[in-house]
């Protein structure tokens, strides 16, 4: 929502589409209080309605002519131990975070391509490079994004289409809050990993700062703006001090040092 307000104050003519129609209120009362209102476009779209993502992408282009900016922002976090995550809830994880990703934005190409211009951006996370304890399943389905997405990057380089990775550290947004799924076997009696993904999940509410999330709509709207971006930007401390953490410690003292620090260094 707030890349779209963001975008809308930049003068963009902005296509919004969400799952839920019923929760665009908030996204209409913040436009209308801006005066951008007539900026938004608000759609139906379930990314992972495969089906339904050509046709959308279609009605988009027939009213409006063209598409200069894709931003995939579609996602969800699922808790839980890998060895309490089934293969089903596994299976969502990729297909929200990953497989609809890859779908729209191989909608959106051809017509990128008919107009030799276009940015790709890619919502995608600190957990894309390092992998976060408690929600492996959501950093695998960040690392195929972010393995995808380099590959597409110099792929489309001599298509005039720009693809960019943004990859934040702990923002205030749903994705943890009340966009958290939990492994049905997390913390149930079944679970072996019981007492560990609960100090887990204290560690996490109670040390894990959450920034304000505007800073991260800030830097995509500059970035839509720059004719030859990076193919990554971290954003937020705790993103820079995990990715310099990982490369310049062993990789034995770095692993040991998460898990101490994390509490899950005993059963």
């Amino acid at each position: 929502m707030l890349t779209a307000l963001e975008l809308a104050r930049n003068a963009f003519r902005v296509v919004a589409t969400m799952r839920n129609l019923g929760k665009r209120a908030q996204l209409d009362k913040l436009a209308a209080e801006g005066g951008i209102a007539r900026n938004i476009d608000v759609r139906q779209l379930d990314v992972t309605d495969f089906p339904s993502i050509q046709p959308t992408i279609d009605s988009v282009i027939r009213e409006y002519g063209r598409i200069d900016v894709l931003v995939n922002n579609a996602g969800f976090a699922l808790g839980g131990f890998a060895e309490d995550v089934e293969l089903n809830e596994l299976r969502e994880q990729m297909e929200t975070n990953f497989f609809a990703h890859t779908q729209v934005t191989r909608a959106v190409l051809p017509v990128m391509r008919q107009q030799r211009s276009g940015q790709i951006i890619m919502i995608s996370s600190i957990s894309g490079q390092c992998a976060q304890v408690g929600v492996s399943s959501y950093s695998a389905s960040k690392w195929a994004l972010e393995g995808w997405s380099e590959a597409l990057r110099m792929e489309c380089l001599p298509l005039g289409i720009r693809v960019v990775l943004v990859e934040p550290g702990a923002f205030k947004t749903d994705v943890w809050d009340t966009n958290v799924h939990v492994a049905q076997k997390a913390f149930s009696g079944d679970s072996p990993n019981r007492e560990r993904a609960r100090r887990f999940r204290e560690y996490v509410q109670k040390k894990v700062v959450k920034r304000d999330p505007q800073r991260v709509a800030s830097l995509i709207a500059k970035i839509v703006q720059d004719d030859r971006p990076n193919l990554r930007y971290l954003v937020g401390p705790d993103a820079h001090v995990q990715k310099w953490l990982k490369r310049m410690l062993p990789w034995k003292v770095y692993e040991k040092l998460i898990v101490r620090e994390l509490g899950i260094d005993r059963d």
